[in-house]
């Protein structure tokens, strides 16, 4: 139709084809957007320990921090390496200026010209001869300073492989204990069966059915409970992994076998070998030693070597001229008296020093304590772990035999519902006795420095 002598579109033709445009853009993004977005289920990606510990030490931002810190060093051992290198500096300057004074002092007698200008290119060379050795401790505590960034990466690995092996144990343990509450709950309602049938024949009391109804329903928050275990243990996985919009799982058991216990000043030799936090302890006594060095030749003579070569153009008016320029020189500078200032760095630097030894000390006492609870959390769920084994076979033949006695009339409910608390109960300390032997094994692995 048309208004005012303008064409307005048909409003609804107009409509439906904004309506057309907009379920087609809908449709376009709707094919393109993440499965995590629009609501479907993603499987979560399953992973062994192996893997698992893979994409950790490739991923996690602790270690990543780690190695970025090893390019920091890198750069300081440049800086300080730089001191004792030659330096080289290019200066090239053009200048003018106009100054008419002296012509207006003696009145023109005299034709003084008023512009003056300047020309130079400047090459100068520095070298530092001789520094009583403060050149040569700075690079070398800054050479020291790549064994404290291998140290800091290598803690930062052991440290996640740590934590990502326990975390991984805790998912399969979830597992576990979940599996062990559906097999309950379903024992349960296998109890609650058999006593609906004998109440239909008469062979059981309406007491009977009431209590397999209340032991089915007590069953049922043991299974929410454990699968919320899993999903918590789960994501605690993928922090660690550093994994984003990913759901991760894990894949194994927790079935091993329990091997010798090693012996306490066998495994402390290993950790004093090996701990990363003593290697780093020692690099930085060493880098502590070199900045004593440093600060002691503060209130020494040192050497340097300062040299100038270059071109210069020098007009005054009408007159110009250029001309060659260079000169070298070798300076001795004594700073004998500054006030005991020097004397103070040093003092401080060795304090630093002492400092670092006794953090070493406390270290070791603190490594051998470490080493010692690991042992003994070891040995403690290896024993655990042996001990229980036989139980949980043991408990399930005695339920199978309170399950049989109470098809029979020869047992009560109360001595059936007691075996299958025995046999839960016991399945569940072996599933945690072996997740616990396991991370008491990453545990001692871990304060040795071997974990890997």
């Amino acid at each position: 139709m048309r208004a005012d002598n303008r064409w307005v579109p048909s409003f609804p033709r107009y409509a439906s084809n904004l309506c057309r445009i907009f379920l087609l853009a809908s449709s376009i993004s709707f094919v393109f957007l993440p499965k995590h977005v629009l609501g479907e289920t993603v499987p979560p990606r399953v992973l062994t320990l192996q893997q698992a510990l893979d994409i950790a030490v490739e991923k996690n931002r602790d270690i990543l921090k780690a190695k970025e810190y090893r390019n920091y060093v890198m750069g300081k051992y440049k800086e300080e390496r730089a001191a004792a290198l030659p330096q080289f500096n290019l200066d090239v300057s053009a200048s003018s200026s106009f100054d008419n004074t002296f012509s207006a002092l003696f009145g023109g007698e005299f034709s003084i010209p008023s512009r003056q200008g300047a020309r130079v290119a400047d090459l100068s060379l520095t070298q530092a001869l001789y520094t009583w050795g403060k050149v040569g401790a700075a690079i070398r505590a800054a050479k020291a300073g790549f064994g404290v960034a291998d140290d800091q990466l290598r803690l930062y690995q052991q440290a996640v492989v740590r934590d990502v092996s326990t975390e991984f144990y805790n998912v399969l343990l979830a597992k576990e204990l979940n599996a062990i509450a559906i097999e309950n709950l379903k024992q349960r309602e296998r109890h609650l069966e058999e006593a609906r049938r004998k109440y239909a024949v008469g062979m059981a009391t309406d007491y009977d059915v009431l209590a397999g109804q209340v032991a089915q329903k007590n069953a049922q928050p043991a299974v929410i409970r454990t699968e919320n275990l899993i999903r918590l243990a789960r994501e605690r996985l993928r922090f660690l992994l550093a994994v984003d919009r990913e759901e991760v799982d894990a894949e194994g058991t927790l079935e091993t076998t329990i091997e010798p216990y090693t012996a306490f000043e066998e495994a402390l030799a290993v950790a004093l070998m090996n701990r990363p936090e003593l290697s780093d302890l020692t690099h930085r006594l060493g880098i502590s030693r070199e900045l004593v060095k440093i600060a002691n030749a503060g209130d020494k003579p040192r050497l340097d070597f300062d040299g100038h070569a270059g071109l210069r153009s020098f007009g005054v008016g009408p007159f110009t001229a250029s001309g060659e320029t260079w000169s070298a020189a070798i300076t001795l500078s004594f700073p004998f008296f500054d006030g005991f200032k020097a004397r103070g760095k040093v003092q401080q630097a060795q304090s630093d020093l002492m400092s670092l030894q006794i953090e070493k000390d406390k270290t070791k006492d603190s490594i051998a304590l470490q080493v010692r609870d690991a042992l003994n959390l070891v040995r403690e769920n290896g024993e655990i772990v042996t001990g229980l084994r036989g139980t949980v076979s043991e408990a399930e033949r005695l339920l199978w035999m309170a399950e049989k006695g109470f098809e029979l009339g020869a047992k009560t409910r109360l001595e059936v519902d007691d075996a299958q608390s025995n046999v839960i109960q016991a399945k569940g300390n072996l599933a945690t006795g072996l997740r616990d032997y396991l991370a008491a094994k990453v545990a001692l692995a871990w304060a040795q420095g071997t974990i890997k």
